[in-house]
């Protein structure tokens, strides 16, 4: 009996041991955790636009914008464009004004035309030149 009792208790033992080791994954540090996320998701994302077709950035100054008919209108070298803005960069319409310099994201079909516009960011002001 005792015999029976000891390889009992060595088999509980055992089984404790193997399913603890289980739940112990490594986990990464909290911050690497939330650069993963962003980079993820950006990848996501990129991932998602390239899939729809080819995209490039255009960085050009606001003429005119239209949020009831989202489109915007940029000053082109020779003449200006419009163009109509996706539904996910529509809330940028809010925020930009004519006379801004914006960064626009364009989707282009398969030809090479441009579509719509998937984004509008603010154009990166270059730092004047110390002297």
């Amino acid at each position: 009996m005792k015999k029976f009792a000891l390889l009992l208790s060595l088999v509980f033992v055992a089984g404790v041991a193997v399913a603890d080791e289980a739940k112990k994954p490594e986990a990464p540090k909290a911050p690497e955790k939330a650069v993963a996320a962003k980079t993820e998701a950006k990848a996501d994302a990129t991932k998602a636009v390239a899939e729809k077709g080819k995209t490039h950035e255009v960085t050009a100054e606001v003429v005119s914008v239209d949020a009831a008919k989202n489109t915007i209108t940029l000053k082109g070298e020779k003449e200006n464009h419009t163009a109509p803005v996706d539904a996910k960069a529509a809330g940028a319409l809010k925020t930009v004004k004519a006379g801004d310099k914006v960064t626009v994201t364009c989707w282009d079909n398969a030809k090479g035309e441009h579509e719509k516009v998937v984004a509008i960011v603010p154009a990166k002001v270059a730092a004047p030149a110390k002297q």
